[in-house]
């Protein structure tokens, strides 16, 4: 099969695109894709230079990639009705089925073993729900993790990203007030999703504080940058902030201001359950990642390349 390959950490150059790779077996428990579309993620250059490796070791030769979406070809023992076997299960799935979700194998490859799958909705295109997974999943777990609630006031660091896009859309379906953080280009793009904007840089803890004369409740910052000290700041300083309130998914240094740093995916079947919900909103519009560009396989480097930028507006998606 077509697939991505890295044999060593590094820059895009490592990245070889390869054909005649083997297709991944399924085993008792496990469903294998034919992938459709693939979801280009920052993960997946910081696990290319050995960034991650706490929370997604490596073994190579390594496939890069988290998410997909596809039709099942195959699957392992025991997965029909009840999945026994896989630890998590795959509920009434048959070859066939359209599916979205995480893979166990790599996603940049023509076939994947599934991780956790949900029914991908015959509405949805491959593109939008190959960009749901991670920016779905990832938004929901921040936000139970600082248990902000209807009524409250959420600040959000890097709101115009795909992950924080999401999440200020999950967040204002709650009734939750959202202060999002961009840059000015995209201030319109988060009034449209309902977000109150804000700039970056020098002077943020007063701009926020302006577009939140009573206070910020918590903070999830998507974008890192040196944010900490101002999350802790907004929520009353050293020594009085509830720091249980803050998470983020970008600052690496989260453990030494005593903040939880929180890239690990959730229980598979409140994951399932959430991703199964979030692709009918996509469906009915209520839920949108917006997309920037898709490439074909082969240019997975240059996908990389440009997520690594940081001036992608949206979410990049490869094409096997």
């Amino acid at each position: 099969m077509e697939a991505i390959v890295y044999e060593e950490f590094g820059g895009p150059e490592v990245l070889r695109h390869a054909t005649g790779v083997a297709v991944p077996e399924p085993g008792p428990g496990e469903v294998r894709v034919r992938v459709a579309a693939v979801g280009v993620n920052p993960v997946d250059w910081k696990r290319r230079y050995g960034w991650v490796e706490e929370f997604y070791p490596t073994t190579f030769p390594a496939v890069p990639g988290l998410e997909f979406a596809g039709t099942v070809d195959a699957i392992g023992e025991g997965v029909e009705g009840s999945g026994e076997g896989s630890g998590e299960g795959f509920p009434g799935l048959a070859v066939g089925d359209e599916v979205l979700g995480w893979t166990k194998t790599g996603a940049y490859a023509e076939y994947v073993i599934a991780g956790i799958v949900a029914p991908k909705p015959a509405e949805l295109s491959w593109g939008a729900a190959a960009s749901l997974p991670v920016a779905g999943e990832t938004a929901q777990r921040v936000l139970d993790l600082i248990g902000v609630r209807e009524g409250e006031t959420l600040f959000l660091h890097g709101a115009a990203g795909v992950v924080g896009s999401v999440a200020v859309q999950l967040a204002v379906a709650a009734g939750i007030t959202v202060v999002g953080s961009a840059s000015e280009s995209n201030h319109a793009y988060l009034r449209e999703l309902g977000a109150i904007p804000v700039a970056y840089g020098e002077g943020l803890a007063e701009r926020v504080r302006a577009a939140a004369p009573d206070g910020v409740d918590a903070v999830f910052d998507a974008a890192g940058h040196g944010v900490l000290p101002v999350a802790i700041e907004l929520l009353g300083g050293e020594g009085t902030a509830d720091k249980r309130r803050i998470a983020t998914i970008a600052s690496t240094d989260a453990a030494e201001y005593g903040i939880t740093f929180s890239g690990v995916v959730g229980d598979p079947d409140a994951v399932r359950a959430a991703l199964t919900a979030q692709a009918r909103q996509a469906v009915e519009g209520t839920l949108a990642v917006r997309i920037a560009d898709t490439l074909p396989l082969k240019e997975a480097a240059r996908a990389q390349e440009l997520s690594e930028s940081g001036h992608v507006r949206g979410k990049l998606v490869l094409l096997p």
